[in-house]
C-alpha cells in the first residue's frame, strides 16, 4: 500500500491543517504511530489458538524538543494515537490484558528525530465503549439508544439529503449492540445488505443514504454506565431470542 498503510493514514490526516504548523523538523505524529505499530507487532504473543496478547501500556521517549512539540498538540494527539493503535490491534486480532495507555516522555538521552518505545502488558479492569466512525470523525455512543438522521433532534445529525430525519438507532447495553431502521424512506444497510434490525459487531458498516458509518467497540479504563441501559438490554435480548 505504499509508504503509509491504513494504520498511519488516520494520523496523516490529523497532521495536515492545524498540526502541520506546529513542527518544522524532528519527529512527526505519523512516525510515533508507526513506531507503536512495530512495537505492538514485535511484542505480540500467541496465548492460544484463539488469542494473541499484545502489550497495552506504551511509553514513548522523545528528545525534549520533540516532546515539547508533541505536547503542544494537546489531547487530540493522545486520542488519535490510542484510536489508531486500537484499530491496528483489532485488524491484527490482538487482545489486551487491560486498558490501552500511551504516554509521551521527554528524555535527554534521546536525540532529536529519534523515537524510543517500550511496552508492557498491564492487568486492569476493562469496560467497553461503543462508537461510530463517520466521515473521519469518531462519535462516542454515550446513550443506550442513539438515533442517527438528518433531523436536528437526532442524537447524531447527518448532513445527507438521502437520510430521514430519524433514520436508524443503535442500541448498546455495554456488551452487545444492534441497529434498527426507524421506518426510514430509503432504508438502511449493514455491510451492504438491507436490514430492518440486526445485531452489530465491531467493524461492521451501517449505510444510510450515501453515508457510511463504521461501528466500533473500544476498551475504556473507566467503567461506563449508560442511561436506560436496561431498556437496551431487554430489546437486544428479545431480538436475539427471536433468532433462536
Amino acid at each position: 500500500m505504499g509508504l503509509l498503510d491504513s494504520f498511519e493514514r488516520g494520523l496523516e490526516r490529523a497532521v495536515n491543517g492545524a498540526f502541520a504548523k506546529t513542527f518544522r523538523s524532528g519527529i512527526q505524529p505519523v512516525e510515533i504511530a508507526s513506531a507503536l505499530r512495530r512495537e505492538m507487532d514485535t511484542k505480540a504473543a500467541v496465548v492460544s489458538r484463539e488469542r494473541i496478547l499484545a502489550p497495552n501500556s506504551f511509553l514513548v521517549r522523545l528528545s525534549p524538543a520533540d516532546a515539547e512539540r508533541m505536547t503542544a498538540l494537546g489531547s487530540g494527539l493522545d486520542s488519535e494515537l490510542r484510536s489508531i493503535a486500537q484499530k491496528h490491534a483489532s485488524a491484527q486480532g490482538y487482545s489486551f490484558s487491560g486498558p490501552l495507555t500511551i504516554a509521551l516522555q521527554a528524555d535527554d538521552a534521546v536525540s532529536v528525530g529519534t523515537i524510543d518505545v517500550s511496552s508492557s502488558s498491564v492487568d486492569g479492569q476493562v469496560s467497553w465503549q461503543a462508537a461510530l466512525d463517520i466521515d473521519g470523525r469518531r462519535h462516542t455512543l454515550s446513550r443506550a439508544r442513539t438515533v442517527i438522521g438528518r433531523g436536528s433532534d437526532a442524537d447524531i445529525t447527518i448532513a445527507d439529503p438521502g437520510t430521514s430525519r430519524k433514520h436508524v438507532e443503535v442500541l448498546w447495553d455495554g456488551e452487545r449492540a444492534m441497529v434498527r431502521d426507524l421506518g426510514s424512506t430509503n432504508g438502511s444497510k449493514l455491510d451492504g445488505q438491507r436490514i430492518k434490525q440486526a445485531g452489530l459487531a465491531d467493524g461492521q458498516m451501517i449505510t444510510i443514504g450515501r453515508t457510511n458509518m463504521v461501528f466500533r467497540v473500544v476498551a475504556s479504563a473507566a467503567p461506563v454506565r449508560l442511561p436506560q441501559q436496561q431498556d437496551a438490554t431487554q430489546i437486544i435480548d428479545a431480538f436475539q431470542g427471536g433468532l433462536r
